[in-house]
């Protein structure tokens, strides 16, 4: 059996029992060959649970993971049972669909310009409804149902996530540009309240909302808060869920593995696009700068984090600097 960190009180410790109880009574219901298969698969993610002890694991979390009642379930119990095997999974979340749908509701039009979201004043007041509360709050409820000591955060507490104004320029006249309202770029983080969570035995769970130094709040895309805190934490993996099985080359084969140099190809030839290309940028910065490996993976796989972190399969796309 594993032995699990000192820290764990003793209702931990309880909740544990339950979960080894539950599986072996479903394992001698079943017959010995599929009993033998989940085994095989439990010995397999031993070396991964030795290897990733200790390690960081950012994790951005959307698509239908976030919005399907079963990859929901799935997906918390996935990161809690990282958490108990010694891992530091630190969860990053979107919202945009949630966000869509209040705005919808109070009567407000939605509007973008180069992909990024018009955020006025009454704008960031319902992202900061939507991604601060009900959308991290239910994240951080759903890992606490199933056993975790989840702690929900946006960039404001604590000032932990610096941002100023984002700049955007204009395509047709290059010397003027487009002002999008409160949406952010990042100027730190401080990793320092991550860090004290994670030794405390808690998950975060972070919304991508930044502060400015007048106190004003940004809307920040969360794939570059997801990558840009996997490089200060120095974290052993950076993965992303999304909703297609990883990145496709223009045939819709997957491409299982990929290196800097080569992203720089699909980029030039137009293979990588559209909303791939915040996330692919976000991790080749991170790659860069010491992030040991990014992962693009299919959310709408049941469990798809524990194929990727504790399998020698693994789903979905890893990039690497070489």
């Amino acid at each position: 059996m594993l032995i699990l960190n000192e820290r764990w009180n003793v209702q931990d410790s309880n909740s544990q029992c339950k979960i080894v109880k539950t599986f072996l009574r479903g394992a001698m219901s079943q017959s010995s060959s599929i009993s033998n298969e989940k085994a095989r698969i439990l010995a397999e993610a031993l070396p991964y649970i030795q290897r990733f002890h200790g390690k960081t694991i950012v994790i951005k979390y959307g698509g239908n993971a976030m919005t399907e009642e079963k990859l929901k379930h799935s997906f918390a119990q996935d990161v809690v049972l990282l958490k108990l095997v010694g891992m530091n999974p630190v969860i990053v979340h979107g919202g945009g669909p949630q966000v869509d749908d209040m705005l919808k509701r109070v009567g407000k039009k939605r509007e973008f310009i180069e992909g990024m979201r018009v955020t006025d004043t009454e704008t960031m007041d319902v992202v900061e409804m939507v991604l601060g509360g009900l959308v991290n709050k239910d994240i951080v409820n759903l890992i606490n149902q199933n056993g975790g000591h989840a702690v929900g955060l946006t960039g404001k507490d604590g000032s932990f996530i610096r941002a100023k104004k984002l700049q955007i320029q204009d395509r047709e006249k290059a010397e003027e540009w487009i002002d999008i309202g409160q949406v952010g770029e990042i100027e730190s983080i401080d990793p320092s309240l991550i860090t004290l969570l994670d030794t405390r035995n808690f998950i975060p769970v972070i919304a991508p909302i930044g502060v400015g130094e007048n106190g004003e709040s940004y809307n920040i895309n969360a794939d570059l808060v997801a990558g840009k805190l996997a490089e200060i934490l120095s974290s052993e993996k950076l993965i992303f869920l999304s909703n297609i099985p990883g990145v496709q080359d223009k045939s819709g084969n997957l491409l299982t593995g990929l290196t800097v140099k080569k992203v720089d190809e699909l980029f030039l030839n137009g293979t990588i696009s559209g909303g791939m290309q915040p996330k692919i940028e976000a991790i080749v910065e991170a790659v860069k700068n010491e992030v040991k490996s990014c992962h693009i993976i299919d959310g709408r796989v049941e469990h798809a984090l524990l194929l990727e972190v504790l399998t020698d399969t693994g789903v979905g796309t890893l990039i690497t600097e070489k």
